[in-house]
């Protein structure tokens, strides 16, 4: 019978490293968690303030008026590409499960309504990420390097008020019989090509 594969690692070799930023209790029980060898048996906080230092001007908008699934998927990526905050919009409570834990390690903050995001974004070029007509296709839009860009729910996109809030809207072009790609997938594609302009990759 094949073994399963166990993720992460196991206890730290003694003698076990004193600096504050390890976690005791990941070096005596070992570390299974979903990060790079760079933070093992590192503490949350200590994960967080580091990525903190290095995190990118890119802020992420996410709707959430229907509480999508897809929110933690978003969540996830923008933890991966290190963006320096994600705001969520509407109701407070949202699916983490797809975030993998991701959210821990990352700057949320919640805002009740568009006007309040509104008030906490002013001054940063807003982009509306959706495929309604008028929209700029990828491939020649500029994404500037101080912006939020802002992504609705599964199906219905984006409210009214948050596009008439936002600078430009893009459009991901399609070239199968779809007629849009699903949210996360978009999120993922957005925000690669946003550091690929800064050259940041």
């Amino acid at each position: 019978m094949e073994q399963e594969r166990q993720v992460g690692v196991g206890p730290h070799p003694q003698p076990w490293p004193t600096e504050p930023h390890y976690d005791p209790e990941l070096l005596a029980e070992g570390d299974r968690r979903n990060v790079i060898d760079t933070y093992r048996y590192w503490t949350v906080e200590a994960i967080k303030d580091d990525l903190a230092k290095s995190a990118v001007s890119l802020e992420i908008a996410i709707e959430n008026w229907q509480h999508d699934s897809n929110i933690g998927t978003i969540v996830r990526t923008a933890n991966a590409f290190n963006v320096k905050k994600v705001h969520i919009i509407g109701r407070r409570q949202w699916n983490q499960r797809g975030a993998m834990v991701t959210n821990r390690y990352m700057t949320i903050e919640h805002h009740p309504t568009v006007e309040a995001f509104l008030d906490a974004v002013s001054g940063k070029t807003l982009l509306a990420i959706d495929n309604l007509p008028g929209a700029q296709p990828l491939d020649k839009a500029e994404l500037p390097a101080d912006c939020v860009m802002a992504f609705g729910g599964e199906g219905p996109g984006l409210s009214d008020a948050m596009r008439a809030a936002c600078h430009t809207m893009i459009m991901i072009e399609q070239f199968g019989s779809t007629r849009s790609v699903n949210i996360g997938v978009a999120a993922g594609i957005l925000m690669y090509e946003w550091r690929r302009q800064q050259s940041l990759l």
